[in-house]
């Protein structure tokens, strides 16, 4: 998937050209994204099929919820990782748990009931804002920490270690909780922009600060970050993160989450197969937008990157023939990237010319030759009259009723 030969690419001017490498991803849409007040929980059927859809993306692992909120949760974790186990998914599980044995307990049965390890994201708050509201000493946290990481990697737990709202966190405080996880046995950290306040120069003087702290433990640690939209910076962040030195990014479809949401998993996966890190097949990139969606009874906006509806479809004139003289030449990619800066058809989509106000008789003549009819200059000049007369684009259904003289063009359009 290189970039086509007529594109020059001044975001690699300055730097070094980005290698595809190893980079994780843990989709947390089935846990963190639910937490929004706006959506709705789906069935177990539909988070199912949401699950097969991460997995069909080639994302690594998946949040499958918090059991220790209750039996409700207990249920749908263990059938989602009974699933993975089934299904034979190339999808590793992961659940929530603060860092209190009641939590971890439930992870460790539905671990050892279905058979398979399933990581446990033990977490705890970690900036001077949250110590004070909670009424927490950081010798608690430390001796919660290290009860929680030692009693679950004694049940054979992997452990990933999360200081929540870590972006606001004091440094010696985050090596002191760190460390501490990491000689309990912790073998993941996980750094959160819990409300997003982080910018990208924060992201990275973070990142850098972390690996000296675990190049002191002298232990194998990876290194996860968990980003919010609060700011909107949350898939700048993402990148950043990766560049800095993190091995694995967490995000949820389409961004859902609580307040403005998570890192939009979607558009994640999008830039860094456009920016050369990632060479995946996305082109169910659409159904699992789409599935989320009605899954959660939300709406994707119709200007939304890559699947919202607009994403690749103009009225425009000047536009669409630029694009329909890239199909003229029965170049694909040309069409897919003369007036797109994503090529649609790396995502299992393609650009729709539609008929409006704003339209060139090319539009129209490109709309009818899709559909089989013949462009005949009576046909053209009347739809062309009536875009032109409109306060918006034609519906397809409009477009047909306007045609409907000719008794033929149905007909011939559906046979």
């Amino acid at each position: 998937m290189d970039e086509h030969p007529l594109i020059y690419n001044w975001n690699r001017v300055g730097g070094d050209v980005p290698t595809v490498r190893e980079i994780e991803f843990d989709d947390e849409t089935l846990r963190d994204g639910l937490q929004s007040p706006s959506v709705t929980n789906p069935s177990i059927e539909e988070k199912i099929e949401i699950l097969h859809l991460m997995a069909s993306l080639g994302i690594e692992s998946a949040d499958l919820g918090l059991p220790g909120a209750g039996p409700h949760v207990v249920e749908t974790v263990t059938r989602l990782a009974r699933e993975i186990v089934a299904a034979r998914l190339p999808i590793r599980p992961n659940c929530a748990a603060r860092t209190v044995r009641a939590d971890i307990q439930p992870v460790i049965d539905i671990s050892e009931k279905v058979g398979t390890p399933i990581e446990c994201c033990t977490f705890i708050g970690s900036s001077p804002i949250r110590q004070y509201a909670e009424d927490w000493t950081l010798d608690r946290m430390l001796r919660a920490t290290e009860d929680a990481v030692t009693f679950a990697v004694r049940h054979g737990l992997p452990v990933m270690y999360v200081t929540e709202d870590t972006t606001r966190a004091h440094p010696e405080t985050l090596r002191k909780l760190y460390t501490t996880a990491i000689e309990c046995g912790a073998r993941r950290i996980c750094l959160a922009d819990t409300v997003g306040h982080a910018t990208p120069r924060g992201v990275q003087a973070l990142v850098q600060f972390i690996k000296q702290v675990i190049a002191d433990t002298g232990e194998d640690v990876k290194i996860d970050f968990h980003g919010h939209m609060d700011r909107g910076l949350g898939v700048i962040n993402a990148i950043t993160a990766i560049e800095a030195g993190v091995h694995r990014v967490h995000g949820c479809a389409l961004g859902i989450g609580e307040r403005c949401g998570n890192v939009p998993m979607d558009l994640l996966l999008v830039n860094l197969q456009l920016m050369g890190y990632i060479r995946r097949d996305l082109s169910k990139l659409g159904d699992y937008c789409r599935t989320v969606a009605r899954a959660c009874g939300i709406e994707i906006p119709f200007n939304y990157p890559v699947v919202g509806r607009d994403a690749f479809r103009t009225g425009t004139g000047v536009h669409a023939a630029a694009v329909i003289k890239a199909y003229r030449k029965n170049d694909i990619e040309l069409a897919n990237t003369v007036y797109s800066g994503v090529p649609a058809h790396w995502f299992g989509l393609e650009q729709t010319i539609e008929i409006g106000p704003m339209s060139g008789k090319s539009n129209v003549i490109f709309w009818l030759e899709k559909r089989g009819i013949e462009p005949t200059e009576e046909r053209v000049e009347r739809l062309f009259a009536a875009a032109k007369q409109s306060s918006r684009v034609l519906t397809e259904d409009e477009v047909w009723t306007l045609l409907a003289e000719s008794a033929d063009v149905r007909e011939r359009s559906s046979g």
